[in-house]
């Protein structure tokens, strides 16, 4: 109890130290989850990160021991844990949380005053975003603009071509051939984006329903689906929707967080494809009061309330490459570019988001979130 007197009452007796923040204020302030862990090894205090990245309130961490908390570890860091006096730094550690995998980066520091006190932090690896966003820009590949340039030379032919057709189509058919010259439009659009994946000017960002992005995301997936499973009988996936119709407009860019969708909902679908019985893939939106994301990239913890989840019951991605699968080159699938989830990434970082993916092992489902700001009533944004 001295040692939690002193961390309140620190900053008291320094010259010009009035109105500065305390000990506590300011660990409740930072951006990455802290925990002070007694002598005898259990939860003293925690901040509020770390009940957002634990997903546990502070009642039912504190008395907890850290150990338990953490789970099952890799026995080096289980050893350098049961030595109270040692401090340890721990990267790209596996944690099953709530029955979700995290990987995060640890590290403790013993507190010499108070001999047996420890300070442990915990930062998801998936939110420490300003490595990553640069990464992306320098993975890019050669020579973007003459890509880009016959890239889109044929989707002009394509797109004028669909324009024909639509004139000779019967009424009902038309939607089709609109279809095509939007995704044209679209991919345009996406082209020019990828050769501003290293730029740090974002599109701009304005009230978005959420659920028309994420059906007109689903709707492009479906046809895409038809048009392949036609030659190979794949695509059987059960599409479930579960929306909460009282979510306000998120701060976002609309054919970025569609595109975002397209990716995310065509990932889950291939990988639920995987499996023999029963392929499935959710969609869930929810609104999650009191969240705030630790964002490395802001400098401050930022509120992302709106939360889109996609979830598939396919066998899951590899576990070698959970901790790496939002970077460029890192894929999953034999044929894959490993281009798509890095894209996601870049996307959702520039609408001010944040992006995670976790494994449910008891369940057998990955879910991939999307986390967004909700739009600003007074102003519009």
């Amino acid at each position: 109890m001295a040692s939690r007197r002193a961390i309140e009452n620190a900053g008291g007796d320094i010259p010009g130290a009035k109105g500065r923040p305390d000990a506590r204020a300011q660990i409740a302030g930072m951006i990455f989850a802290v925990l002070l862990v007694d002598c005898e090894g259990r939860i003293a205090e925690v901040n509020q990160a770390a009940e957002t990245l634990l997903g546990t309130s502070a009642r039912r961490l504190l008395g907890r021991s850290l150990t338990d908390m953490l789970g099952t570890l890799d026995p080096r860091v289980a050893a350098r844990l049961a030595r109270a006096d040692e401090a340890l730094v721990a990267r790209e550690l596996a944690l099953t949380v709530n029955e979700a995998e995290l990987q995060v980066n640890l590290t403790v520091s013993p507190l010499g005053d108070a001999p047996g006190w420890r300070v442990v932090t915990l930062s998801e690896i998936a939110h420490e975003d300003t490595a990553s966003v640069e990464t992306v820009g320098e993975s890019a590949p050669p020579g973007p603009s003459i890509l880009a340039h016959e890239i889109k030379n044929p989707l002009s032919a394509i797109r004028g071509a669909a324009q024909l057709v639509a004139r000779k189509l019967p009424h009902r058919d038309k939607p089709l051939a609109r279809m095509i010259t939007d995704e044209v439009d679209r991919i345009a659009r996406l082209i020019d984006r990828m050769q501003q994946l290293g730029s740090t000017r974002s599109d701009p960002l304005e009230p978005c329903n959420p659920h028309e992005a994420i059906r007109g995301a689903l709707a492009t997936v479906r046809v895409a689906s038809a048009g392949t499973a036609a030659g190979e009988g794949a695509f059987n996936v059960a599409f479930r929707e579960e929306f909460d119709p009282s979510i306000p407009p998120v701060l976002a860019n609309r054919d970025a967080l569609e595109q975002v969708l397209i990716n995310l909902i065509s990932n889950a679908r291939d990988a639920a494809v995987e499996r023999s019985q029963a392929p499935q893939v959710t969609l869930r939106t929810r609104y999650v009061h009191g969240l705030v994301f630790s964002a490395m990239r802001l400098g401050r913890a930022v509120k992302l309330p709106i939360e889109i989840t996609v979830t598939d019951n396919g066998n899951g991605i590899d576990p070698s490459l959970r901790g790496a699968v939002f970077e460029p080159f890192v894929s999953t699938k034999q044929q894959g570019q490993g281009l798509g989830l890095a894209l996601v990434r870049k996307l959702v970082l520039d609408m001010g988001g944040s992006i995670t993916h976790e494994r449910d092992p008891r369940l057998g489902l990955t879910h991939f979130r999307v986390h967004l700001a909700q739009a600003s009533v007074e102003s519009g944004k």
